[in-house]
């Protein structure tokens, strides 16, 4: 598959024939495999202390003729703790059960729970040529909500990587269509339910995701786009792709990204590919 290299000025420059990752089949059952991978080795270990509501005494006898017994005064059976006693009467608070104030709770979270999920090397790696392959469809692409011109898809010159500033980068988007891609994703909404109560308030759509070929002036210029990441080459994932499982991101690639992907065999099953995912 050939595609036209783009310059800054939306003029095409010359062509370029995709590398083989690009011709995986569309996995959508992988992507999603990978993704939630990425994201189980993410979560952060939380849970209650072992001793949280059980860091007191609140035994009581049931039997007839013991000393501390609720045996025959009608209360029920429930753990309790002495407070006070006058003799052999006794005020008791309940303890200990779940079902009492300060009660331990019927089925914490175990800090000790595992939530890392494990993925073989040649899957995720299969995932992330499907995710690739995916970027190159644009029927996939609109069906995320992406808005795309009508020459999409595309590859940019490597002149992108030069570009320092967030003004100039928007310019030069708008010049290849993408004004309203950007016009979407700048439409912040607030997020439903508790979170926004728990200082996560708003929700940005996901937006542009540019491949670069290394460390360049356009990381920090695309960081003000809203909803766009910039990753180099080598550092792609699954989860970059195909954020929330869903595949299709809108993906722009620069020449020179292109030609480290084939020339590294990055992201394939070849020997010596110099490839860390």
């Amino acid at each position: 598959m050939k595609l036209n290299v783009i310059d800054t000025n939306n003029v095409v420059k010359n062509t370029i024939e995709l590398p083989q990752q690009f011709l995986e089949s569309f996995r959508p059952d992988l992507i999603t495999r990978a993704v939630l991978a990425l994201q189980a080795n993410r979560r952060q270990q939380y849970g209650a202390s072992p001793e949280a509501g059980q860091r007191y005494s609140s035994y009581i006898s049931k039997r007839r003729h013991n000393y501390k017994t609720t045996y025959g005064i009608g209360q029920s059976r429930t753990p309790r703790k002495v407070l006070n006693r006058r003799g052999t009467r006794f005020y008791f608070v309940g303890a200990t059960a779940p079902q009492t104030v300060g009660g331990r709770r019927a089925h914490p979270p175990k800090a000790e729970k595992i939530w890392i999920q494990k993925i073989n090397i040649k899957e995720r790696r299969k995932a992330i040529r499907s995710a690739l392959a995916a970027t190159m469809l644009p029927e996939i692409i609109s069906a995320r909500g992406h808005k795309i011109p009508k020459e999409f898809p595309f590859i940019l010159d490597s002149s992108f990587e030069s570009i320092n500033k967030t003004k100039d980068l928007v310019q030069t988007l708008i010049k290849l269509g993408f004004s309203e891609e950007i016009e979407r994703a700048s439409n912040v909404g607030i997020r439903a339910g508790m979170g926004k109560m728990r200082g996560r308030k708003h929700v940005t759509k996901k937006s542009f995701l540019f491949v670069v070929s290394k460390d360049c002036p356009l990381l920090k210029a695309a960081t003000n786009i809203s909803g766009a990441d910039v990753v180099p080459v080598d550092a792609l994932n699954a989860e970059l792709l195909a954020p929330g499982t869903h595949p299709g991101r809108l993906t722009l690639f620069t020449d020179l990204a292109i030609n480290i992907l084939e020339k590294s065999n990055l992201y394939t099953n070849q020997k010596n590919t110099g490839d860390a995912q």
